[in-house]
């Protein structure tokens, strides 16, 4: 390994005390939050949990809560510190970004304790590890909040960064690279699991103020990357980016080109959008894109940096696409709590079954609804009959919404929400199903611009789901009803309803007008049969 990635773990001072040092032993061998997150595998709702990661440019907190596989932000704010401005010249903290930091992490812990979650697990990356007085601003942490802040390695960071990814893409394979304002990781994930970690000193922060400028930052990346590729060995899966400078980049790609789903997890880029994106932002005016694409003056400052980075590191590995990940080190550390159970699950329904026992009139009927209409799509992918599952979990979470706006409420949550294991065309699909569900025609509406992400049979099968959810809605009201079933014949174009006989008030002049939209979208006769109960025989 070459001397620039080399990462040595500081001694800390003989002069300080034991209660005043940071902690550096590895997360792996212990559990930094103080308590098991999940005692029991089946467990499905987790106990609301807040970490703090102190970066070399942010300072974060985030409270999870929710779904125990799909975690969600029940509280996420960040402040801009800077901590590692200068670092390679002073080898010291950055005083003001030191004062803000600390600052940060005691409004952080005073919220964490109103809340009672407190206290915090407290993380630390590579501007506090390398800095000289990394350990005195642990001490001050410490003795100002009483958080023993965790300070990880490169290649723990690496690692923590990759699980953050597992926790949003189950079984994804690729290249994950982490860039921090101090430091750039990679990780090797496969199967599910981390393989090979490195780290390097690629943070903007670091690079900011090399001697030669953009000459010499470009000849030391292309180095550094050469090296990291060598103890890497070929990548060319995909390419997935965690950091707040890739995310920024990113939207600077989705303005480009006019993208039209502003939501960072999961946005796409490909090798040859990068190179013309970092083309874009070296002849635009930053002060000017930053204010068109919402960054942050801060953020901006190192994104032409970064953006050189990410060229050099695309050059390099030649990934076959590059996708973004808005789960990083936090997510990791929860995925690093979870057994192997509960890893396994799909974060996407799990997260949609919590939707429903929260939110929905009747938690279980999702289930009821999804037997029902599984026969319309007893022939689809695999992909498709999952998304088929959590529509139907979902479809009445939006209840409370004004009739007049539900449809859309129904798309915007879904396009929007955060939802791990889902792509952008999928949360569409998801979107423009569920529209159907609440409205026969859903076209004129404001986010028409976004069914351009389907293509004409994604967006027909997206119909075929909603309208086969409207009309189902309307014939059980309880949970494990089993009054009836659906029978399609795709090459006879045929859909038959068959009902117990005790459902025939159900089966109202609406619900009737709903079956026949639906028989209208599928290019189908429709037949309507009713059963005595002598002889009503029902499929699973």
């Amino acid at each position: 390994m070459c001397r620039n990635l080399r990462i040595q773990m500081m001694k800390v001072p003989e002069t300080m005390s034991a209660d005043m040092t940071a902690d550096f032993t590895p997360l792996a061998t212990t559990n930094p939050f103080g308590r098991p997150l999940f005692n029991d595998p089946s467990v499905r709702k987790l106990a609301r949990v807040g970490v703090v990661d102190i970066g070399s440019n942010s300072v974060r907190m985030v409270i999870f809560d929710g779904a125990a596989r799909s975690p969600a932000y029940f509280y996420n704010e960040k402040v801009m510190c800077a901590l590692g401005a200068g670092i390679s010249d002073t080898g010291r903290l950055h005083p003001e970004g030191r004062v803000r930091a600390l600052a940060a992490v005691a409004r952080f812990e005073a919220i964490a304790q109103s809340l009672g979650i407190s206290p915090l697990t407290a993380v630390a990356t590579a501007a506090v590890r390398d800095a000289t007085d990394g350990p005195d601003f642990c001490a001050d942490v410490l003795r100002e909040t009483g958080l023993t802040v965790h300070v990880i390695d490169g290649p723990e960071e690496a690692r923590l960064s990759a699980q953050g990814v597992l926790l949003g893409w189950p079984g994804s394979y690729g290249l994950v690279c982490d860039i921090g304002g101090a430091s750039m990781e990679l990780a090797e994930i496969r199967d599910g699991h981390v393989g090979k970690c490195v780290t390097s000193s690629l943070g903007p922060l670091k690079l900011q103020s090399m001697k030669g400028g953009a000459k010499a930052r470009k000849k030391y990346a292309k180095e550094v990357i050469a090296d990291l590729h060598q103890q890497m060995g070929e990548q060319k899966d995909r390419l997935f980016l965690v950091g707040g400078s890739w995310r920024a980049i990113a939207r600077i790609d989705m303005h480009r080109l006019g993208y039209p789903l502003h939501v960072l997890h999961e946005y796409r880029m490909t090798p040859k959008s990068v190179r013309e994106t970092v083309k874009y932002i070296a002849k635009s005016d930053i002060e000017e894109l930053r204010a068109a694409c919402g960054i942050s003056a801060a953020r901006m400052a190192l994104v032409p940096i970064a953006s050189e980075v990410l060229k050099a590191l695309v050059s390099r590995v030649k990934p076959k696409d590059i996708a973004v990940s808005s789960y990083g080190i936090r997510e990791g550390m929860l995925y690093e709590q979870m057994p192997q159970k509960l890893r396994d699950r799909d974060p996407l329904i799990e997260s949609a079954r919590f939707s429903e026992s929260k939110d929905a009139r009747m938690p279980g009927f999702g289930k009821t609804l999804y037997d029902f209409i599984m026969p319309l799509f007893k022939s689809a992918p695999t992909a498709t009959k999952r998304l088929v599952k959590a529509a139907s979990l979902l479809h009445d979470v939006s209840w409370r919404a004004h009739p007049d706006f539900r449809a859309e409420v129904c798309f915007d949550n879904s396009t929007r929400a955060n939802l791990g294991g889902l792509s952008h065309s999928e949360r569409v699909f998801l979107g423009l199903a569920l529209m159907y569900r609440y409205r026969n025609k859903p076209d004129g509406t404001r986010f028409d611009d976004l069914l351009g992400l389907l293509t004409p049979e994604q967006r027909h099968q997206a119909e075929i789901l909603g309208k086969a959810m409207r009309f189902g809605a309307m014939l059980w009201m309880e949970k494990d009803a089993q009054l009836g079933e659906i029978r399609w014949f795709p090459k006879k174009k045929r859909l038959e309803l068959r009902l117990h006989s005790s459902a025939k008030p159900l089966f109202s002049e609406v619900a009737e007008s709903r079956l026949s939209s639906l028989a209208s979208t599928l290019g189908a006769e429709v037949a309507v049969k009713f059963t005595k109960p002598s002889t009503d025989v029902l499929t699973d």
